[in-house]
Parts: structure tokens; sequence; C-alpha cells
């Protein structure tokens, strides 16, 4: 069974940000040459049109605020869980369920072959349209999608093969049901039981890693992030609402956070930063698939012959250096240091 097309959807004329403006204004005058095109100078018009297009890209898209990347990593349009399974894995069967309360469809995952090999793949799934956003829940995940989670890596144990694990959501569900069912806990147990899951775990950033809704999914052997995702601690609007009551102040938050893949590469939060299109993942998902694929790849041979005692004790390890103050991290933390 070959995988599945994704369902994401791509090219020039689709939705733009504020600072893609002059990007959509130079490509619709280009598409409008390419209709006249046949005359000399026409051609002669189109060739300078499509190199100053590409020099506009990589303007813009090469100095990206902090900010306009949190916005790349909410776009529309961008590949979702299901879409790099499609993508990446054969014969994907869902697993639905906690046992105990019910199934949240804003997280998705089962049992799949990635390079022929049996896996486990799980991840937050957001919503294409109003209806479907509403079915996932925006992909903010309730407790019993933390505790599906946690059963779905213990069969991942049970059978010893690797887990697959592709971060995407604004954060965990904060409504009263939800605090009602548990959600601390659930995402505070399933922290504490990953940390000792004995078969190797990937984590990739794909979109958003927002606060404790990323890392009740997102304790492993090896950290990945898509170039445009982001990781943080709280979302920008939350964090400039609680600073400066005023949530308009998101950019200044966003840049305070140093929530960016460059960032947290820098500071040892992750290990690998995974480069996009120019433009976003949403330009070419199957090339960024391809990317994700290869990243997977090595962290496969990495572990593949790796006694499990050596795999717990580089996991434990590598989350007991994160949070560590030290004049390194001081310097790359101050003010002279985030404006280069």
């Amino acid at each position: 069974m070959q995988p599945r097309q994704a369902t994401v959807i791509s090219g020039m004329n689709g939705y733009r940000y504020d600072f893609e403006k002059p990007i959509a204004e130079l490509e619709h005058r280009l598409q409008e040459a390419r209709k006249a095109a046949g005359r000399e100078k026409s051609l002669e018009i189109l060739k300078t049109l499509e190199v100053q297009l590409e020099q506009l890209k990589r303007r813009i898209y090469g100095s990206l605020t902090p900010w306009q990347r949190v916005q790349l990593a909410r776009h529309p349009q961008r590949p979702y869980t299901l879409d790099y399974i499609s993508l990446l894995m054969n014969e994907f069967i869902p697993l639905h369920g906690d046992r105990l309360f019910g199934d949240d469809r804003a997280l998705v995952g089962g049992t799949a072959l990635f390079e022929g090999k049996p896996c486990l793949v799980l991840g937050h799934q957001k919503g294409r349209d109003t209806k479907e956003n509403l079915m996932r829940n925006f992909g903010s995940a309730h407790p019993e999608g933390y505790r599906k989670a946690l059963r779905l890596m213990r069969l991942a144990e049970k059978f010893h093969v690797p887990a697959v694990i592709l971060v995407d959501t604004p954060g965990a569900y904060p409504g009263i049901g939800a605090e009602e069912r548990g959600q601390a806990h659930s995402i505070a147990y399933n922290m504490r039981e990953m940390a000792r899951l004995k078969t190797p775990i990937y984590i990739c950033v794909i979109g958003e890693g927002g606060s404790g809704g990323a890392l009740g999914i997102g304790v492993g052997d090896w950290m990945a992030i898509l170039e445009n995702a982001y990781y943080s601690v709280i979302s920008p609007e939350g964090c400039a609402a609680i600073l400066w009551r005023d949530r308009a102040r998101a950019p200044d938050a966003a840049a305070a956070l140093k929530l960016t893949s460059s960032d947290l590469l820098r500071l040892g939060i992750v290990d690998e930063a995974i480069e996009e299109p120019l433009g976003g993942a949403h330009r070419d998902s199957e090339l960024v698939a391809q990317r994700l694929r290869a990243s997977i790849l090595r962290f496969l041979k990495l572990v593949e012959s790796m006694p499990l005692d050596t795999l717990l004790s580089r996991r434990y390890d590598r989350f007991r250096r994160i949070g560590v103050f030290s004049a390194h991290q001081q310097a790359l933390l101050s003010p002279a240091s985030s404006s280069s």
C-alpha cells in the first residue's frame, strides 16, 4: 500500500499574512505577464519579474521576526499530523480511546509502517475548516487525549517498536470539563512515564508547540523542530496579556520568549532544526516530508543498537541539562545577542 496523497493546499494563491503581501502582488504581476508571454518584450519582462520575485522572497523570508515565524507556524494551509502520516507512512491503522472516558480527536495515533518497519505514530491534529476545527478542538487535547497517547506509547514499548510523535498544538484545552477530568495530572503523568518508557521516542514540532499541551507528548530521545515552528512555555498573546495586559504586544512577547527554531537550537532545547522551503512548509509539503523522513531515519540508525539502559540514561540527562543557567546562556539571552 502506497502512502496517500496529503490534502494540503499549496501554490501561489493561498492564504497570506500582511508581511507576504508584496510577494502576492509581484506573483500576480508575474501571472499576468505569463498570460501575455510570446512576444520578445513580454519574455524579457517575464524573466525580470521572476528574478525580482526570487530576490523578494529571499529578502522577506530570510529576515522573519519571531512573531512572523509564529504566524507561519499557524498558517491554515500548513501540513498537519495526518498529512505527514500520509506522506511518510504505509498501512496506518488509527487507534481510538483512552479506555476510561472517550476518544479525543485533537490527538490522533496508531500503528504504521515506516520504511517497511513497524512503528507507533501519534500527534496533535487541527482542522482545515470550521467544522473540522470544532471536531478537532483546534488541536487542543483533553485529558483523554493524553491518556490515549500514553496507552499507545505503552503498546510501542510492549511490541518493541519506536514511537514517532508530531507536536502541533496551541496548548492543552483549559476548559472546566478538562480540568475536572484531570488535565494537569494527565500531562504530568505522561511526562513521568515517557521519561522511563523502554522504547526509542522521536519527537518533531511541526507547527505550534504550546506549553503543557506540547509537553504532554514531548518527552523523548530526540527533539526536532521545523524551521518555522515554535516551542514555548506560553503563547505570545498569553505572555503579552500577563506582562503588559495588552495582547497587541504579542510580537514583543514572541521576541522575548526565544521560541524560534534557531533560538531553541542555540539554547540546547531541541536537537535539530529542519529547513523549510521559502515561505513555509505549506509551499512544498512533500519536500518537508522528505527532510523529516531523513531526520527520523538518522535517529533510528543512531539508536538501533543502543542498549535500553543507555537510551534511558541519555534521555534523562538530556532533560536534566535544560534550564541550567550559565554565563554562556546569559550572554545568549542578553539584549545585544537578541538584536544581532
